[in-house]
């Protein structure tokens, strides 16, 4: 497995063959978000097909984790964990503290690998059904 500074295309490309993700932003989203704000956009490949993602910029004085995920048919494959710690390491590098996310509550496997991984829930929020309600997480670096 490799992981490379990738491109608001490929990361869009990734998400779009994700199924769990039912309506991934698109190029607007992206550049809306990206746009003028240091970021890091990461593509996990093996066997030179890409297998995953990660996004993430400046908010407001900490770095947050946007989009990310793993193509099904490469989970459980160390991927994810890949891509966070790459993306930690550049954290810090570039002298961020922490990392936040915010995940819906219907993604199970994502919240046990943040708490696994050292990430602590800070907030929560609300929405029309518990399966989308929002939970907040952060990280000290």
């Amino acid at each position: 497995m490799t992981i490379e500074e990738g491109t608001i295309d490929q990361a869009i490309a990734v998400s779009k063959a994700i199924p769990s993700f039912e309506a991934p932003p698109e190029r607007a989203e992206y550049e809306k978000r990206l746009l003028g704000v240091p970021h890091l956009i990461l593509v996990a490949y093996e066997a030179g097909q890409a297998a995953g993602f990660k996004v993430g910029y400046q908010r407001s004085g900490y770095f947050y984790s946007w989009m990310g995920g793993v193509l099904p048919h490469f989970r459980r494959r160390g991927i994810a964990k890949a891509l966070a710690d790459y993306q930690e390491e550049w954290a810090k590098q570039n002298n961020y503290f922490s990392i936040t996310f915010k995940t819906r509550n219907q993604h199970k496997a994502m919240l046990l690998f943040a708490l696994k991984n050292g990430f602590d829930i800070i907030d929560f929020e609300e929405k029309e059904s518990v399966a989308t309600n929002r939970i907040w997480l952060r990280k000290t670096l």
